[in-house]
């Protein structure tokens, strides 16, 4: 199957990126794009969150319930995007312009690919080696790692945003770089004209 863009990573950065995206999806530039997101959550720091500190969430929210939820609205808002679940990427390689996506079941391809996993070792994913380095906003002593970017951009068809992007661990920060992806994104697919999407009443 052929993406116009592949969210990897279904934690708070990857999947307020896919809302953002598929809140788009009635504008013209956007109304015709594929695009999927690899929710593969088995690794996500929000199994064990407890969250008191972020603006719309009750006090005592639960990290594992996000989990599910987000899937969930994402489905009930945007069925358009594709959910890829229980999926493992193992590689991702650039061919000509398109990225190769393989996971342990299937392999994909896409023209945009987003990395948006965490900033824990070991880091799986082939092909992106060379892009890894130690984390600018962690503790030395945690040894977290990042992929070297510039705004969230790596390299042509290349992103990732949260804590792979080199920020800090709160939801509130990891929301608003997926998000901030996403603008990019539709900002380009819009032919440069910087983009957001506001829901209005």
């Amino acid at each position: 199957m052929m993406f116009d863009c592949l969210i990897i990573g279904g934690g708070v950065s990857g999947m307020q990126c896919a809302l953002v995206l598929g809140s788009a999806k009635n504008k013209a530039f956007a109304s015709d794009k594929k695009i999927g997101i690899i929710t593969h959550q088995r690794a996500s720091h929000l199994e064990n969150a407890l969250f008191n500190n972020v603006l719309g969430l009750s006090a005592g929210t639960l990290g594992k319930d996000i989990l599910k939820q987000s899937k969930s609205q994402l489905n009930s808002l945007y069925a358009h995007i594709a959910q890829i679940e229980k999926e493992k990427v193992l590689s991702i390689d650039k061919i000509e312009d398109v990225y190769s996506v393989k996971t342990n079941k299937n392999t994909y391809s896409t023209k945009i690919a987003i990395i948006a996993l965490n900033y824990s070792k070991p880091f799986t994913i082939d092909g992106l080696n060379s892009y890894l380095i130690p984390h600018k906003k962690a503790n030395p002593a945690k040894d977290r790692i990042q992929l070297e970017n510039k705004d969230h951009f790596i390299t042509d068809g290349l992103y990732c945003c949260g804590t792979i992007a080199g920020h800090r661990s709160q939801f509130a920060i990891a929301a608003g770089s997926g998000a901030a992806v996403a603008t990019d994104i539709l900002t380009l697919w819009n032919d440069g004209n910087h983009t957001k999407v506001h829901d209005k009443i």
